[in-house]
């Protein structure tokens, strides 16, 4: 189940809290009891290395396809 980090706008608390992506947008309560809350946007950290190497472009530069391949002229 996704997680929803909110933030209490009467007491500046600041909470998360799990539930279905069709209630995302529901209204929530603080653990203060305030109801005054807003959503916050989430940032999502992708990291990681690839085990495949990349393939190096050709030292001579021309990437072929137009202008860049010697089809025009």
């Amino acid at each position: 189940m996704p997680r929803y980090d909110f933030r209490c706008r009467s007491c500046g608390a600041t909470f998360e809290l799990r539930r279905t992506m069709a209630q995302a947008n529901d209204p929530a309560v603080c653990p203060q009891g305030h109801e005054d809350t807003v959503k916050l946007l989430s940032t999502v950290a992708v990291t990681g290395s690839s085990s495949t190497p990349q393939r190096q472009a050709p030292a001579g530069g021309g990437g072929g396809g137009c202008c860049g391949g010697g089809c025009c002229g």
